[in-house]
């Protein structure tokens, strides 16, 4: 009966459908037809505890795409759909935030880069729509997750871990930890340059995984989506993450991986990015894409190791030592990119 006055509030019928969309990681997600009028739209309700202020990443939402209206931006947007109130955010008896966007007929996600022409198609995209949006002034968009990309608030939170941790946790994960501590170095410069305004403040996605993005039946892309992360920092991070994620040749928990990194995969990422933000970039942004790769990757193993001392409470796990394998397939990633690039 909830759902069905949510529902109620965005179409006003009771003639639809809907079905659950489980390949979500954040968000509780529906298809929901309106056999009225014969739309499709995306139902979701926004997770509070990620997103404790619900109407920042709408507002961000909406700025992004008067901003990519305005330009020539080719690719399609996902748009909010406001209640029959005027609302884009309806709330239920639990007090939990519901949004309505629209949907976009025969687009495929992929979950996983298989060769280098979807690299460089996924980091073009990705390319393109950082590129329509860092034009002209930075709007007024707010952090929809405070310290999100604060690199010295990760390191610092490890450390706490590390001193709070049972003895069983510390000693299992013996060999993770003191591969982290040798490579404590990495983050620094970073860390320096964030704490100088050394990079130039933009306009990032935040998440540029390759599920976040939708694609024509031949694989074209279609849509940059999921703006719940749009935020000010540097492009750094987006294509720091972008090659963390889509050179991973293995699950990113499978802690058994020997040699995960693919050089060619990164060379397609590197190119398909720079296709159109090469001339926006400054010499720094451009000197720091290989070195922001390295800390991503590196910053995302600290993390799990954090959550694992922690006890596992942040990240879903299926069994105990989900988190490590993740920390050991991370670190094996960070091994073949700083072993490809020592030698490139």
């Amino acid at each position: 009966m909830e759902l069905n006055s949510i529902v109620n509030q965005f179409i006003g019928t009771n003639n639809y459908n809907i079905s659950p969309i489980t390949d979500g990681l954040i968000n509780t997600t529906y298809l929901l037809e309106d056999k009225d009028q014969q739309k499709k739209f995306i139902l979701q309700k926004i997770n509070h505890a990620v997103f404790k202020q619900p109407e920042i990443i709408i507002n961000n939402h909406i700025i992004i795409n008067q901003r990519l209206e305005n330009g020539n931006y080719p690719l399609q947007l996902i748009k909010p759909i406001p209640s029959l109130a005027g609302s884009f955010i309806v709330y239920d008896d639990h007090m939990d935030s519901w949004r309505l966007s629209s949907f976009i007929e025969n687009a495929q996600t992929l979950f996983k880069i298989h060769d280098q022409a979807s690299a460089y198609e996924s980091a073009k995209a990705i390319g393109c729509f950082l590129n329509a949006i860092n034009t002209g002034d930075i709007p007024d968009i707010q952090a929809p997750i405070p310290d999100f990309i604060n690199f010295e608030k990760r390191i610092t939170d490890y450390r706490n871990s590390l001193q709070a941790a049972g003895v069983a946790l510390i000693e299992k994960a013996s060999p993770e930890i003191e591969e982290i501590n040798d490579l404590l170095f990495l983050p620094q410069h970073w860390i320096e340059m964030e704490r100088n305004n050394a990079l130039p403040r933009r306009i990032i996605h935040g998440d540029p995984n390759v599920r976040n993005i939708l694609f024509n039946t031949d694989f074209s892309p279609l849509a940059v989506i999921d703006l719940d992360t749009i935020m000010i920092s540097t492009l750094l991070y987006d294509f720091g993450d972008i090659a963390r994620s889509y050179t991973n040749t293995t699950n990113e928990d499978d802690g058994s991986a020997l040699k995960n990194f693919s050089p060619s995969i990164y060379r397609a990422v590197k190119d398909g990015f720079l296709l159109h933000l090469k001339e926006k970039l400054v010499f720094k942004e451009l000197e720091h894409l290989d070195y922001a790769a390295q800390v991503v990757i590196y910053i995302q193993a600290v993390r799990f190791l954090t959550d694992y001392l922690n006890g596992s409470t942040y990240y879903a796990i299926q069994y105990p030592e989900h988190n490590l394998n993740r920390i050991r397939n991370q670190l094996k990633l960070l091994k073949g990119l700083r072993r490809y690039l020592k030698a490139d």
